[in-house]
């Protein structure tokens, strides 16, 4: 699918939840993962949200907000995650990559750079805990799971606020990991977001753009990300 054909499709099919474009706003320096949406770099950072289950019907008390930061080396994404109730991994391993994290809550970047095969792309996760996986997508493969093998060295910083019921997560993604064109501002990407959040029990799936199936992997309903100066 060429990159005319993409974005007329994604526009018709999601002109009901708004845009579906989030831009990136330039950073002149890198800094480390940090989830304080009232720092001076998170201040300025254009944000989305993301509050619809996969086929399109708000999910109450879950207004997930995203922000976005870019620079030379690097993609940023700021998550806030209103909750009630965590679902989380007993023993977490933040050092290491934690494999099936999707089973736990998380929150999800979906990225791919070639619009003429959108079935290829890189997936993020981070968790309340601040574990993480990334994965090298590829829907042609059989069991596409199997790129969690694949090692991008992204970052990531979590944290939970129990008062007012919110996690906030941070990811530094090296922006090599996600396509070969250097960063420059005007450049667009193929992008999701996701979150899983609750015990089996009162599971919640939330999605930025909604997939209308009950997968998150349909690359033809990403949105776009769009870098900013």
């Amino acid at each position: 699918m060429n990159l005319l054909l993409f974005c007329m499709f994604a526009t018709t099919m999601l002109s009901a939840q708004g845009s579906n474009v989030l831009e990136s706003k330039f950073a002149a320096q890198d800094i480390a993962p940090n989830t304080e949406p009232n720092s001076e770099f998170w201040r300025a950072a254009p944000a989305t949200i993301a509050d619809r289950d996969p086929f399109g019907k708000i999910v109450p008390h879950h207004r997930t907000e995203i922000r976005s930061r870019w620079t030379h080396d690097n993609l940023y994404f700021l998550f806030i995650c209103p909750y009630d109730e965590l679902h989380l991994k007993p023993d977490p391993q933040p050092g290491v990559e934690t494999n099936h994290l999707w089973e736990w809550d998380v929150a999800e970047v979906f990225i791919g750079s070639n619009f003429n095969e959108i079935r290829k792309y890189k997936e993020f996760e981070v968790s309340p805990q601040a574990e993480w996986i990334d994965l090298d997508i590829d829907l042609s493969k059989p069991h596409h799971e199997e790129g969690w093998l694949w090692n991008s060295g992204f970052q990531v910083a979590a944290r939970i606020d129990r008062v007012s019921k919110t996690w906030y997560a941070c990811m530094r993604i090296p922006y090599s990991s996600v396509g070969p064109r250097p960063p420059a501002a005007g450049n667009t990407l193929r992008v999701n977001f996701y979150r899983s959040q609750g015990p089996p029990s009162n599971h919640k799936a939330i999605a930025w753009q909604p997939t209308h199936q009950t997968t998150y992997h349909v690359p033809e309903a990403f949105g776009l990300l769009k870098l900013v100066n």
